[in-house]
């Protein structure tokens, strides 16, 4: 139970890192220094990508156990996807406070020069005491503005459909090992596929729209109001690609499991 409550807390840091990362791209269009912010995001998922390699081991170990017990671990693998919800959502409710915040980071990393530069100059004990003053909660005038106008509908569907298989895919495959134990290594070696057709999926169908938006809001042909509408939609569409990620769950694991023996 201890580990699982590990991978929860491991999965909520991956996705409302990774979230908070369309915070950060906002805070880049707000400054007019997009490139600077678009390396802060590399930065900053670092954090994501280092999470997410500590939370596999433990994950696997969940369907180790799962296999010696002869129980099903799919109300975990549930509980898991549900943490990535709850990472997004806060995400969502952080969002005014880490743009504020990213602002005050993006100035001081141009002044520093580096990543570490700016950590030995502009973090100290009363920069983080400041860090409240920065803090907003979403305010109902900011929600009563918020509208969909002009935000291609079918991007957000694109992005929920491309989340929820990022979300639900390596769970799935981690399942379907136990289905079809005596195609383990096959069933094991999908997943780099799987995840494979996610990230082609979002990079060729998601984020070149995103960059085509934001740089319209860059050249001065949309609204920030616009662009920062078009971000927060995208965040909701990912909390609801988490949602159908649990719908998705069992179905795509019986999937991977019938098309193991295909490559034998």
């Amino acid at each position: 139970m201890d580990a699982l409550w590990l991978i929860c807390l491991l999965t909520f840091i991956i996705h409302t890192t990774e979230t908070l990362s369309y915070a950060i791209r906002f805070a880049g269009v707000k400054t007019g220094r997009i490139a600077v912010a678009l390396s802060l995001v590399g930065v900053t998922l670092l954090l994501s990508r280092t999470s997410n390699l500590i939370q596999g081991p433990f994950t696997g170990g969940l369907m180790d156990q799962a296999a010696i017990l002869h129980t099903d671990p799919s109300w975990q693998l549930h509980v898991i996807i549900a943490a990535s919800s709850v990472g997004t959502l806060a995400a969502i409710l952080l969002f005014p406070s880490f743009v504020q915040i990213s602002s005050r980071v993006i100035s001081h990393l141009e002044l520093a020069g580096s990543i570490p530069q700016m950590l030995r100059t502009a973090v100290t004990i009363d920069s983080i005491r400041r860090v409240r003053h920065h803090l907003r909660i979403p305010s109902w005038q900011a929600i009563s503005r918020f509208r969909i106008k002009g935000i291609p509908k079918r991007l957000l569907l694109l992005n929920c459909l491309g989340t929820a298989i990022y979300t639900s895919s390596v769970l799935s495959v981690l399942y379907a090992t136990l289905l079809v134990p005596e195609y383990k290594a096959t069933v094991l070696m999908s997943s780099g596929m799987i995840n494979g057709f996610a990230t082609i999926f979002m990079t060729i169908l998601v984020d070149p729209q995103v960059a085509l938006l934001t740089e319209k809001a860059m050249q001065g042909k949309a609204t920030q109001e616009s662009i920062r509408d078009m971000y927060l939609w995208l965040m909701i569409s990912r909390f609801c690609g988490t949602l159908l990620a649990q719908f998705l769950l069992v179905p795509a694991a019986y999937w991977v499991a019938w098309l193991s023996p295909l490559f034998h």
